[in-house]
């Protein structure tokens, strides 16, 4: 996606895109947009961006954290209650947080659950029982019977559910005179694993139900009404033990206050899923279940504040947030690594955020940019994008650097002698000098000459985006391709990963052409912070495209398919295929097929027949296509886009497959019987679908733990789209009755 000044995705024109996940999470995409010295490299992450407010140490690991205000009807928070296993701390919050004493809450205990009442009195509710702190400072405590002890607590303004160990519901309710009685008692033949209680609406006195999660797999819905006390209402079973609850009554986001619009019950389950029911408003009746995958832990869900509604905050193996959007329920990603406890949290500088509890610090959160469907990170480049490579054992990105008419670095001495930073340190570019950068941006870069070119490669760590090494390439060399390959072979004493780089160079335009065409095997050292070349392979053409292939580099040059071996002092030929239409534009392996990419004419599919060691051509397309982009889906399919905005998948028929596959003579045979001057059998069109943009960069992803796998694809005009697989039966079904249903249509006009 391109990128404007304030470095946000615009759809503004770019030369280059490129994209890809980053991690074997799958759940970023790193992108490269703009051209010359407004290059950008950017790291998308799907989900809300979020800011570090203030970070404390604590003196311990807290089991809890919570937040109160000082009265009611205040905006901001007063009080921080942190809980430890044997104790709780208050800090309060004026002009600096700093601990107090003088709260009232018993501090030589563990906090399980802290409320402030409707009157303004305070409630702790820990093991041994609730203490009761009176506005006039006076304090009631009710003590837990015998030997039991409080296991989980549920709160409003106005009500408090306690369970105790054995499995017994305790019910108090607030009276006129700000007392809590206690009105009613349940067995519920079994541990209590969790509860949750809504907050008391506006011109109410109690929230009507009270949820109840066992660990039998059920959730129950208990009535709090006057003579129907902790009657269950409704029952619903789940397939994990539920860890957390949390009732959020439904409102919109443009009016908040604006009346009750539902009442939904969120079920955090042991096995990492999220449960969303709505839960009738008169009955209690459990309706319209949903399920969403979170992660691999169990979901904690807390209570918080976004844009004036009470939203949901789940924390699983990475946080989430829930909340209401234009009329709808959203549910994104944090862009934050994972949280042990949280609380909302307000005050002057932050007026909705969190608190959090991440090991043995306390952290003050705030989410930026709500509504947005991705966060993303910038670093600057020196020339245009060319290339991206993901290098999985490092867990870097390897981008290729190309500009037309670019003065080399090298060759610049007036840029040489600016090269420092706002300190007056030296910088190894102009892309890590602000001003540099600045003046480079509205000013341009330096001229060269025609046929001139200036090239780096550059290696990045994407997780703070920060370069780990930067090489320029000697002489007037273009980087038009580049693969990361494993060479095997008896004489090899390291297998490493090699960084190959296809160069051409003094290359032009209209027509194409150069001098002369290189190989570059670079050796990545000291976990990619140095590049080392090994040797330079000269080839008659432009190396378009580069991919690993069974211990060997496969190559594009020109219009020809060519293997290569590793040599001491070269890349040894070992065949090569001569009768490609014009430029080689893309290539992929998969397995022993091979995929070819004309630039002007489709898809070839090869197979290497390592007895006769020859390649051979078996499927081809029957359009012309000018293919910008390409992809394999699986053994007999590719997507693939062309430069007409055009997207489709190319798929070999089964019992053409199969064939090929059990043909003795590896392909041989089945070469020489070629139809209309290509090969033999020809590629099916499964789907076509016009984007209206230049495709310029696919990638298979899956955005999320368990989530589907889509097609990520990257326009030239800077927009990122996903294209969905349909998987079920019943859906195809439902689509193809669809387009019968609207033909039949139109012959009824």
């Amino acid at each position: 996606a391109s990128l404007d000044g304030a470095g946000r995705v615009s759809p503004t024109v770019t030369v280059v895109f490129c994209c890809r996940p980053v991690c074997c999470c799958c759940d970023r995409v790193c992108c490269c947009a703009c051209r010359g010295p407004r290059s950008a490299l950017a790291v998308l992450r799907p989900g809300l961006a979020v800011s570090e407010l203030a970070v404390s140490p604590l003196p311990g690991a807290p089991t809890a954290v919570f937040t109160l205000r000082a009265q009611p009807g205040d905006e901001q928070d007063g009080f921080i209650v942190v809980s430890f296993s044997n104790a709780t701390l208050v800090f309060e919050i004026g002009e600096e947080v700093k601990e107090t004493s003088s709260s009232g809450f018993l501090a030589t205990v563990a906090t399980l659950h802290t409320q402030l009442l409707e009157d303004g009195s305070s409630l702790q509710v820990h093991a041994g029982g609730l203490r009761h702190i009176r506005t006039d400072r006076r304090i009631n405590e009710w003590r837990a019977p015998g030997r039991r002890a409080i296991t989980r607590a549920a709160t409003n303004s106005r009500q408090v559910v306690i369970a105790l160990s054995g499995g017994e519901l305790v019910y108090f309710e607030m009276d006129q005179l700000g007392q809590l009685l206690e009105l009613a008692k349940r067995d519920m033949d079994g541990d209590v694993a969790c509860l949750d209680i809504a907050p008391v609406l506006a011109g109410a006195l109690r929230c009507r139900f009270l949820a109840v999660g066992g660990y039998d797999n059920t959730v129950r819905m208990l009535s709090l009404e006057d003579g129907t006390q902790l009657r269950p209402v409704a029952t619903q079973a789940v397939n994990a033990v539920p860890e957390s609850l949390l009732m959020l009554h439904g409102h919109a986001a443009e009016e908040p206050g604006s009346g009750d619009a539902g009442l939904f019950l969120h079920v955090g389950l042991s096995n990492g899923v999220l449960q969303r029911t709505e839960v009738d408003r008169i009955t209690g009746k459990l309706s319209d279940t949903r399920q969403r995958f979170l992660g691999t832990r169990a979901p904690r869900l807390f209570a918080v504040w976004v844009r004036g509604v009470r939203s949901l905050l789940a924390l699983s193996s990475r946080p989430w947030l829930g909340y209401t959007d234009m009329g709808r329920w959203q549910f994104m990603p944090l862009s934050y690594e994972a949280l042990d406890h949280a609380a909302s949290f307000a005050s002057e500088q932050c007026p909705e955020g969190f608190v959090a509890v991440v090991k043995n610090t306390l952290r003050i959160l705030s989410v930026e940019n709500i509504g947005e469907t991705f966060n993303q990170s910038v670093s600057r480049l020196r020339y245009t994008p060319r290339r991206l490579l993901v290098h999985q054992e490092l867990r870097a990105l390897l981008v290729a650097e190309s500009d037309y008419q670019a003065v080399p670095l090298a060759d610049n001495a007036e840029l040489q002698k600016r090269l420092v930073d706002e300190s007056g340190a030296p910088v190894a570019g102009p892309e890590f000098s602000a001003e540099l950068a600045a003046e480079l941006d509205q000013y341009g870069a330096a001229v060269g000459a025609p046929g001139q070119w200036a090239s780096c490669i550059r290696i990045v760590d994407p997780a703070e985006l920060s370069t780990k090494a930067v090489l320029e390439l000697d002489g007037s060399e273009a980087i038009t391709s580049m693969a990361l390959v494993r060479f095997e072979g008896p004489n090899l004493p390291d297998s490493s990963l090699l960084l190959a780089v296809g160069t051409a160079e003094q290359m032009t335009y209209f027509p194409t052409s150069c001098t002369a065409g290189y190989i570059r095997l670079y050796k990545i050292l000291e976990r990619g912070a140095r590049l080392e070349l090994l040797h330079k392979t000269q080839l008659e053409g432009i190396p378009g495209a580069l991919v690993a292939f069974k211990g060997r580099l496969l190559a594009g040059v020109g219009p020809v398919l060519r293997l290569f071996e590793l040599g001491r002092k070269k890349l040894l030929r070992k065949c090569e295929y001569r009768q490609l239409p014009q430029h080689v534009a893309q290539l992929h392996t998969l397995g022993s097929r091979i995929y070819v990419a004309d630039v002007q004419e489709s898809v070839h599919f090869f197979r290497y027949n390592k007895a006769d060691n020859k390649l051979y051509s078996f499927a081809d397309d029957v359009h012309p296509r000018y293919i910008t982009a390409m992809t394999p889906l699986d053994y007999d399919t590719v997507a693939a886009g062309d430069k007409f905005g055009n997207f489709f998948v190319l798929r070999l028929p089964a019992d053409v497959s199969a064939q090929i596959e059990e043909d003795p003579t590896g392909g041989k045979l089945a070469a020489q019987m070629g139809k209309l001057g290509g090969a033999p059998h020809k590629l099916d069109n499964s789907v076509q679908f016009h984007v209206g943009d230049t495709i310029t960069a696919l990638a298979r992803a899956t955005m999320q733990p368990g989530g589907s796998e889509v097609l990520l694809y990257g326009t030239i005009m800077g927009g990122i789209g996903a294209f969905f697989p349909f998987q079920a039966k019943e859906v195809r079904g439902a689509r193809q009755a669809g387009k019968q249903a609207v033909h039949h249509l139109r012959r009824l006009r």
